[in-house]
């Protein structure tokens, strides 16, 4: 059964790449050209170059031993040296390039012009949001896989000395922010210096986040060196990560906070409608404008809601629509009432997918995934939940605001066949050249897990009426945030107004609702991009079912889209022109 509404799904016309180069036909495995060679040499120079500066993706886990450098200066180098890639890549002539290259070029060309948006916009003055900030994102350094044994510890060491000048630097990139005004808004940060301040006034060091690496050190190890790396991990986080954090909290308290904007959409900052379209150009890979992206996601929130009422129907609910959102919003049968039922349940709908796997999927993940409690630091305003390699994470606070009847859908977006599937099996794939196997383009990658939502309705993944109207809570929920983060960013919304519109058209809970457009208001324009990516998989597949007929096979159309690894919206669209030309088959060499 082909997924609801697939083939209606709106044509995005506003490519970033010209039409004329998406054009490519079936062929052979071609001999490199020397157009081919011309490109290898760009981006073998620039990934070179990346990886001196310290910034080239890795894989996940991968323990480093420095972290790099975020000055100012730094950011103005890089900005010249990646527009001065981007002047070669534009005067190749694409034409000539192999059909396997044009991909690679297409995908190559859209991460360096990501990069120089980044830096002409200087978002590196406004390392923080509502979401997420610096100093959290470095904790994650700490789940590293140390699969190197000392030689790794000691490289987390050195980068642990790093912290002070690395938060020096963010602290000068933050005094620069705040001196023009680009800062996130007063109402999105609330709070949110809790995770420096439990660091920086920690009394026990071995509670810190960044010792726990010490604390499972491999038995195989001997004993003196276990002690004198523990040692050396209690003096470097007394004497350099603790400090830092105190000089840290105090800007923040003293002086970050209380000048923070009290505007809420980007449209306010300097220069701030060409910043916002930045935003969409980075997160969305189209030059969709902000006008088209909210009248389309009127009308996609228009199309769901008839579907709401249908299952609305379907659950012998004779109540009207506001009625009944309300009525799963509290009623307790809903909700969990332990962080291990939540937990528990969770997990169930994973292992319930892997008996689901085979019949949907040809090429599976080597790599496995944990399921893990958002940590209690960030909790209180993170979202439902997130995923990515080796790591589905379940928010567990309040209790009453978590919906077991959304948790079939999240946990096929965070865990498998979603982030779960999608990061590892790029990383895995060696046919992708190197900045393919690790980056991560939100379009793409939040575009697929949201289509594996969808999807579950047709694997019968969904076992009631209340199940599927969670699933179609949360399509809701993406399709509204067309509406509210362009409302927000372009159009004078408030906070309340935004919440509003979550409220009447979603079965979140009022706490979730509150967290999310907080979110949205703090990191313009990465919202867009789920609803937008799924419409794109939603549409190539109805396009390749009518045009392959009884040729299409459904794994082979996935393990197609998943062997890209993570690639422009335009890009997708012109391998699924080449994926009907070849006649649907799979990207991979039979056993």
């Amino acid at each position: 059964m082909r997924a609801r509404g697939s083939a209606t799904m709106p044509h995005m016309r506003h490519s970033l790449i010209p039409a004329a180069l998406l054009l490519i036909a079936a062929a052979p495995a071609p001999v490199p050209t020397a157009t081919d060679r011309q490109f290898d040499r760009i981006w073998q120079d620039e990934w070179a170059w990346r990886q001196h500066e310290g910034i080239a993706e890795r894989a996940p886990g991968t323990v480093q031993a420095h972290i790099a450098n975020d000055s100012a200066a730094t950011h103005a180098r890089r900005l010249a040296y990646w527009q001065g890639v981007l002047a070669k890549l534009d005067a190749i002539d694409t034409a000539r390039l192999s059909p396997d290259t044009l991909t690679d070029w297409q995908v190559y060309r859209q991460q360096i012009a990501s990069q120089i948006d980044d830096e002409t916009f200087r978002e590196w003055e406004k390392p923080v949001n509502g979401d997420s900030a610096f100093w959290s994102d470095l904790t994650s350094a700490a789940q590293g896989d140390f699969a190197n044994g000392e030689r790794d510890y000691r490289a987390y060491l050195s980068w642990l000395g790093d912290i002070p000048r690395f938060f020096a630097q963010e602290t000068d990139n933050m005094k620069a922010g705040l001196a023009r005004g680009f800062t996130p808004p007063a109402i999105v940060m609330q709070g949110r210096e809790k995770g420096v301040a439990d660091i920086a006034t920690a009394s026990d060091i071995t509670k810190v986040p960044y010792y726990r690496p010490f604390t499972r050190l491999p038995a195989t190890m001997p004993q003196a060196t276990q002690d004198e790396l523990r040692a050396a991990a209690r003096k470097v986080i007394a004497e350099q990560v603790i400090p830092a954090h105190r000089a840290l909290l105090a800007f923040l308290r003293d002086s970050y906070f209380p000048g923070l904007t009290k505007q809420l959409g980007a449209d306010k900052y300097p220069g701030g409608a060409a910043y916002y379209q930045s935003r969409i150009r980075v997160y969305t890979t189209t030059n969709m404008t902000p006008d088209e992206i909210h009248r389309l996601g009127l009308s996609e929130v228009a199309k769901i809601r008839a579907e709401m009422e249908q299952v609305k129907a379907d659950a012998g609910f004779s109540g009207d629509l506001p009625q009944f959102l309300k009525f799963l919003r509290t009623d307790p049968q809903f909700h969990p009432s332990t962080a291990d039922q939540l937990m528990k349940e969770a997990a169930w709908h994973a292992k319930r997918f892997d008996g689901m796997a085979a019949k949907w999927f040809g090429r599976l993940p080597r790599q496995r995934f944990a399921i893990r409690e958002v940590p209690p630091a960030i909790a209180p305003y993170y979202t439902a939940g997130r995923g990515g390699p080796g790591v589905y994470l379940v928010n567990t606070y309040d209790l009453p605001s978590r919906s077991l009847i959304q948790l079939p859908a999240l946990t096929l977006h965070e865990s498998a066949p979603g982030h779960a599937f999608q990061m590892p099996l790029a990383a895995e794939n060696k046919e992708l050249k190197p900045f393919r196997r690790n980056s991560y383009i939100s379009a793409y990658g939040e575009g697929w897990a949201l289509y594996t939502e969808r999807l579950g309705d047709e694997m019968g993944f969904y076992r009631t009426p209340y199940e599927r109207f969670g699933m179609l809570s949360y399509q809701m929920w993406r399709a509204a945030r067309l509406v509210v983060d362009t409302g927000i960013h372009t159009k004078g919304w408030t906070r309340e107004q935004a919440q509003q519109f979550l409220h009447d058209n979603t079965a979140l809970s009022d706490h979730e609702i509150m967290t999310e457009v907080d979110r949205y208001i703090g990191w313009p324009g990465q919202a867009l991009s789920y609803y937008l990516g799924e419409l794109t998989v939603l549409r190539a597949r109805a396009k390749a079912e009518k045009a392959l007929g009884p040729k299409f096979d459904i794994r082979n159309f996935h393990d197609m889209v998943l062997s890209l690894g993570s690639v422009p919206l335009p890009v997708l669209d012109a391998r699924v022109d080449r994926f009907i030309a070849e006649g649907g088959p799979s990207p991979y060499p039979a056993d």
